[in-house]
């Protein structure tokens, strides 16, 4: 299967121009990309008041961030890592890009087996800017017209945009004129530089997760968090002298599984009264933090605070499913929010997002209204003052920033998820969704069953309204229908025995 969003495919340099008035000092922009972070899983509060989660983790640098600029408490993103990361790059929704699940080897699914039901024959190969490859989505990239506009544009970290041996696998292809570790990798072999970041010491691979690029590191005790930290500022020293704009794309692997102990914080963690696991899970959100403070600083160090934006988010929500990694009853990892990543509630989805914008975004501010993680595209272009006519999902937050208006009114967010992730749990596999202002709907695709919740009065999803508010659930599962096959979206098939479970719980959405 190739699919295309046709509009895209014009080149950055055509579709995109730079605004007159933007050309004497265009702002520098670091997107810091965290990976399956969970919205509580910082000491930045993102609801009304500091939860039990908010005081396990210590993380002032998000304190500062939050400080100096603006919190947005609705922030969306997919449920698995490859889904956000191809829609925050396309600014295509994931049911349009039809990458649904996560993706690595070339033209092999990563779905689990299941009993219930077959997922569809998904874009497994990834994104590209070129067509040829199959089960790939074809699109524009929101960095091409960055560098056409001419930033200078680095890649650090995680990429997870497209398949091995696909021109996805390769941040360069998207733009990205440095590329430090970037790859098909999805997640990481080890943090730790004593195993060599997953390599023999004859440099052969042990695994498809093992990073690539740090070879100087190995067996020198530096955690991979810090290496990635090291070499994104070596890339911002040499970008200091190419008198342009620069975009940094600082993508961590933190704090995705496996959650090594990060020891520069691991007993200080200990010692407040986590247990190991909890304790390790800390220090990997620490040393992230840490991360994103050398970063600020060399910002600030170097002159360029005023005229630098600074975005954070996470591409999922907090790893919830497996106790092999975290401590406590299962899908409560993220509370108050349910569940956790894979999941359509709100545990999987909602992100911790902090934008500072020197002059824009007024300090310790809140933004309440949502965004979702395609909104990227088209708000990270407005802000560097190039214009682009693409046509894309996303729409721009700006707006949102500057309080001219509200593009959230009204406006429906779509997830897609028809897929088999493997570790069971609430709102996990076989799903679809969509919120509309402070509505909600979740659709299973196998047992037929609809949630409803009004996130105005119960943000975290304790009340299914399904049952009680039947007008309301008629409408919202009309405008899922509509807007599900507007997209273009997929949807698993089953047998005859799920059908059967299908008819006696309900018509479908759509």
């Amino acid at each position: 299967m190739k699919t295309a969003l046709g509009p895209l495919l014009a080149l950055p340099l055509a579709a995109c121009a730079l605004n007159s008035a933007a050309q004497d000092k265009r702002p520098n922009i670091l997107l810091f990309m965290v990976d399956d972070m969970g919205w509580q899983d910082t000491s930045v509060p993102f609801t009304d008041s500091i939860t039990a989660n908010n005081r396990k983790y210590l993380t002032p640098n998000m304190e500062r961030l939050a400080a100096s600029g603006m919190k947005f408490t609705s922030a969306y993103a997919s449920a698995i890592s490859s889904p956000s990361r191809c829609s925050l790059i396309t600014g295509a929704n994931a049911a349009r890009h039809k990458v649904t699940n996560w993706t690595l080897h070339r033209d092999r699914t990563t779905d689990e087996k299941s009993d219930v039901a077959t997922p569809p024959e998904w874009n497994y190969n990834g994104i590209s800017m070129v067509p040829g490859i199959n089960n790939t989505f074809v699109g524009g990239s929101f960095v091409e017209n960055l560098r056409g506009a001419g930033y200078h544009t680095i890649h650090c970290g995680k990429a997870h945009f497209g398949a091995i041996d696909t021109p996805g696998e390769n941040p360069v292809h998207f733009g990205f004129e440095t590329n430090i570790t970037g790859s098909a990798a999805g997640g990481l072999a080890t943090y730790l530089s004593e195993k060599n970041f997953g390599h023999r010491q004859d440099g052969t691979p042990v695994s498809p997760f093992a990073i690539a690029g740090l070879e100087k590191y190995w067996g020198t005790g530096t955690f991979a968090t810090e290496a990635l930290t090291q070499e994104a500022i070596k890339a911002l020293d040499k970008a200091k002298k190419y008198n342009q704009p620069w975009f940094l794309y600082m993508s961590h692997y933190a704090v995705h599984i496996p959650v090594d102990r990060d020891m520069r914080f691991y007993q200080k963690h200990l010692d407040r009264g986590l247990g190991e696991k909890e304790a390790a899970y800390a220090s990997l959100v620490e040393g992230m933090d840490k991360s994103l403070g050398d970063l600020l600083d060399w910002i600030e160090a170097n002159g360029e605070a005023d005229n630098t934006i600074v975005i954070f988010m996470s591409d999922n929500g907090g790893f919830a499913a497996s106790n092999e990694w975290r401590e406590g009853e299962l899908h409560t990892q993220n509370a108050p929010l349910r569940s956790g990543k894979g999941s359509l509630l709100e545990g999987g989805i909602r992100e911790p997002m902090i934008v500072r914008w020197p002059g824009h975004t007024a300090q310790a501010s809140q933004c309440d209204d949502y965004v979702i993680i395609e909104d990227f595209y088209p708000s990270i272009l407005e802000m560097a003052g190039v214009e682009c006519n693409d046509t894309i999902d996303g729409v721009s937050f700006v707006p949102l920033i500057e309080g001219t208006s509200n593009p959230s009114k009204g406006r429906a967010l779509l997830w897609n998820f028809p897929n088999a992730w493997g570790l069971p749990g609430p709102g996990i596999d076989f799903n679809c969704a969509m919120r509309l202002d402070n509505w909600k709907i979740i659709y299973n695709y196998v047992t037929g069953e609809k949630e409803l919740y009004d996130l105005a009065k119960d943000p975290f999803e304790h009340r299914n309204l399904a049952s009680v508010n039947k007008k309301k659930l008629g409408q919202m599962s009309t405008l899922l229908g509509n807007l599900l096959r507007e997209r273009g979206a997929q949807r698993p098939t089953y047998g005859c025995s799920t059908l059967k479970i299908i008819r006696a719980s309900g018509s479908v959405a759509r």
